[in-house]
């Protein structure tokens, strides 16, 4: 959707400042958060790309002034409220008030390890062939959808090349909204960094995206330069 954290190419939010050696949390709170997010997951009430959904449509002024898990936390409080599965009170006091609703699967302690080594694996069949091969000229639709999506705002309405065909996957913009997988193909698209970010681009500069195949249309290579 269009939020606050589709920040791709935008100015004004400070150098990327990477820690050498960092941790995977910072705070013991962050572990607890994340572990939170995995079993609500496991649970069937909702799925990852729901999930990413829940945190893109917090108010993007508290979105941007929020670290990386207390997003995730403000996201995961929505969802289980949402769905009924707890109440402000409960979140707020942290004591049970009303009976537990019911959930597909609950996530024991012993069945983490082998989860998490299975892997979560989104591939899936796709009854039409690839639309589009490695080489094709394409352009990636200009979009503004309220929903999810997982194509970036800078690239909507520039022209790319096909790199990689990657098979067919979980199509996110309707997985979020649990209105099926509908799977398609994904592709790698290669865009110039001049056509995207003008004459100040740095010269030879590129940024691969991988796109799903409804985000992109078909070009006639003529029309493009």
């Amino acid at each position: 959707m269009n939020g606050g954290q589709d920040l791709g190419g935008m100015h004004g939010f400070g150098p990327v400042a990477p820690e050498a050696d960092e941790p995977r949390f910072h705070a013991a709170w962050e572990k607890r958060v994340f572990g939170l997010a995995m079993a609500m997951g496991y649970s069937g009430a909702w799925n990852l790309d729901a999930s990413r959904s829940a945190r893109e449509a917090l108010p993007p002024g508290e979105y941007l002034t929020s670290s990386y898990y207390a997003i995730w936390l403000k996201a995961l409080e929505r969802q289980v409220q949402g769905h009924g599965l707890a109440t402000p009170e409960e979140l707020s006091s942290g004591i049970v008030s009303t009976p537990a609703a019911p959930v597909k699967r609950v996530l024991r302690g012993t069945e983490v390890a082998p989860l998490f080594a299975r892997g979560f694996p989104s591939d899936r069949p796709v009854p039409d062939p690839a639309r589009f091969s490695a080489g094709d000229r394409v352009r990636a639709r200009n979009i503004n959808p309220s929903g999810h999506t997982r194509l970036p705002r800078y690239v909507r309405g520039h022209v790319g090349t096909v790199e990689t065909v990657h098979g067919g996957f979980v199509f996110p913009d309707t997985n979020a909204h649990l209105a099926g997988e509908a799977p398609q193909w994904l592709y790698t698209v290669r865009f110039s960094g001049h056509d995207l970010w003008g004459e100040r681009a740095e010269p030879g500069h590129a940024v691969s995206v991988n796109a799903f195949e409804s985000y992109l249309e078909s070009i006639d290579p003529a029309s493009v330069r």
